[in-house]
């Protein structure tokens, strides 16, 4: 590998925005390291990347929800005598339903991933980023970190987590030289959601919905710029602003009357 390439580890990187973020970084003749728990995708991400843009592309498979995740994904980096230049915190999942219906074993799992693991990735690689003077990370939270909605309790604090600690980090890190951007999409047309559920395909020609690639391509933008924040998309900002606006009681009294949105009965 060329020394002078710089190395961008992007976590969640066999689809989606993950996958998309990967192909843009890539384009731009940055070297790769995706993580992802599926085997299988990953090495086929791996091989399509590569042979689009002739960038080296290594892969490392770990389940980033696991409790010592962090340490051990430091541990193959280094393993592999690899530097990252660029963290790309993205891996998560998403589900519906209210906090006192979810199962333990589903919520514990999305906190460890959208907060545990990726906070220690940013204190374990943002400390040799920090030693070396230059790096960037980008942390990719969502419009729902704006606004407490019902349904998505667990999912919409984990964000808020995010921006948040974003925030503070790149205030912490930026005296180093080293950039922290916060990417905040909204909905996105990715297999996050379930089809039978969510109507993506739907959603996505009605501009509900955006395409990955355009919003890793604003999310990569903005990291290369050295932005604080991301929020892709003239629709999704209107929204957010909406969001924002929006007082608690109305947002109550839709979901009592949205059948999509109302709590079962007891």
């Amino acid at each position: 590998m060329n020394a002078n390439v710089d190395t961008a580890l992007v976590t969640g990187a066999c689809s989606g925005i993950g996958l998309a973020i990967a192909h843009r970084l890539a384009a731009r003749g940055h070297a790769l390291i995706l993580v992802s728990n599926r085997d299988e995708p990953l090495a086929r991400a791996a091989a399509e990347i590569a042979g689009a843009h002739g960038v080296p592309v290594h892969t490392v498979v770990q389940d980033l929800a696991a409790h010592d995740a962090a340490e051990a994904l430091v541990a193959a980096v280094d393993a592999r005598g690899l530097q990252v230049d660029i963290l790309v915190n993205n891996a998560g999942v998403f589900f519906f339903g209210e906090a006192a219906d979810a199962d333990p074993a589903r919520a514990r799992a999305m906190l460890q991933l959208h907060v545990t693991t990726p906070s220690l990735l940013c204190t374990l690689f943002g400390a040799r980023m920090r030693a070396r003077r230059r790096g960037r990370i980008l942390i990719v939270s969502s419009i729902s970190a704006w606004r407490p909605f019902p349904g998505i309790s667990y999912y919409g604090s984990s964000k808020t987590y995010l921006r948040s600690f974003a925030a503070a980090l790149r205030s912490e890190l930026g005296v180093y030289g080293v950039g922290v951007t916060c990417l905040a999409p909204g909905a996105t047309a990715t297999a996050l959601y379930d089809p039978e559920v969510v109507p993506v395909a739907k959603a996505r020609r009605l501009g509900v919905m955006m395409d990955a690639e355009i919003v890793a391509e604003a999310g990569v933008r903005a990291l290369l710029r050295g932005d604080a924040v991301c929020v892709p998309g003239l629709v999704t900002r209107a929204m957010t602003t909406a969001a924002v606006l929006t007082p608690q009681p109305v947002i109550d009294w839709v979901r009592r009357r949205a059948p999509w949105l109302r709590p079962p009965k007891r």
